[in-house]
């Protein structure tokens, strides 16, 4: 198995609600994004994906998250915390990804390369990753 990962990183505001503690107020984090590609077989330049399509695919989705305040996107539903925004970017590289001519889903019937997992940081030391049941 191969398995290739492309890093990017934005910056934005959120608080969480229903959580008692300091994160209910309005803070940010410059958050750290990792995106993980899998696959048996590489592809023409022996490569699972070209590093660079990654990249814009990525870049795509983070644009939308960069310097905003999350709690003001409804796909989070008032409470933009990190597993949530992981699975919004995961979604969302494979819709981009699609757009792009580039299938990435596991589950569309395509086997190789797939999106694997998505890991976002808070900071250094804490993150969270969606990964789908495979």
């Amino acid at each position: 198995m191969f398995e290739i990962r492309v890093e990017t990183d934005f910056a934005a505001a959120h608080f969480l609600c229903d959580y008692h503690g300091k994160c209910e107020n309005l803070h940010g984090h410059n958050y750290k994004v990792f995106s993980y590609v899998r696959g048996v077989e590489l592809g023409q330049g022996g490569m699972l994906i070209d590093f660079s399509l990654l990249k814009k695919i990525l870049k795509t989705v983070i644009d939308k998250l960069d310097h905003t305040n999350l709690n003001d996107m409804e796909i989070f539903c008032g409470n933009p915390s990190a597993e949530r925004i992981a699975k919004f970017i995961f979604d969302s590289v494979l819709v981009e990804a699609k757009a792009l001519g580039c299938d990435l889903d596991y589950f569309s019937g395509k086997k190789e390369p797939f999106l694997y997992a998505v890991d976002v940081f808070e900071t250094d030391r804490n993150r969270a990753r969606y990964c789908p049941d495979l």
